[in-house]
């Protein structure tokens, strides 16, 4: 039996039938890094997502961000700026080398029709390119902006990566979602915080 994935937050392992192996779904705020040879999927509206590996010990990694930044307050998965930190150091950790780090990179489609000026989609894809271009990390593909939502498969195992742009049809649903998501993290601690119940 294979050793189990570095699963930092708890994506939802299923059997992908597309693919024909075992996978992990992440949801925002989700980062995993693995060994195996396993997919890592997710869906994106405006979130990033950056799928990142060390070609020659093959692991990598994906994670899923809401917003560049917390204006301060960066210390949960959903901001880009702490997400690819946690990514990259999980990597780092598993034995990758920094310099051999390249990465791929997926989402920021502005699916929200509410924001025209500086959407949150734009925003994010700026950021992941700037980021990676400071931290001198390649990126070898990417499918960033348009209107689209896309679903995202990652084998970090060989590097492969197929990306489905969804429909129109589609658009309605990733934006309810990520709606959704953002009123349930205003209800929450941004990190760290501990739930009491009896």
């Amino acid at each position: 039996m294979s050793a189990p994935a570095q699963v930092i937050k708890g994506p939802l392992a299923y059997f992908d039938v597309q693919l024909q192996m075992d996978a992990l779904k992440l949801m925002p705020a989700d980062y995993v890094v693995t060994e195996r040879n396993i997919a890592l999927s997710t869906v994106l509206g405006s979130c990033v997502s950056a799928c990142m590996r060390d070609p020659v010990l093959r692991i990598g990694g994906m994670n899923h961000f809401m917003l560049p930044d917390g204006g301060g307050d960066d210390t949960s998965a959903r901001y880009g700026s702490y997400a690819m930190e946690l990514l990259i150091n999980e990597l780092l950790k598993k034995g990758a080398r920094r310099e051999r780090l390249e990465a791929k990179v997926f989402g920021g489609g502005n699916v929200l029709k509410s924001f025209t000026v500086n959407p949150v989609g734009t925003r994010n894809a700026e950021f992941v390119i700037a980021y990676l271009k400071a931290e001198r990390i390649p990126v070898l593909a990417q499918d960033l902006g348009s209107i689209y939502p896309r679903k995202v498969w990652f084998v970090p195992a060989t590097g492969k990566v197929l990306v489905r742009r969804l429909p129109h049809a589609h658009d309605t649903t990733v934006a309810s979602e990520e709606i959704a998501y953002r009123n349930r993290l205003k209800q929450q601690p941004p990190a760290g915080g501990v739930e009491l119940f009896d």
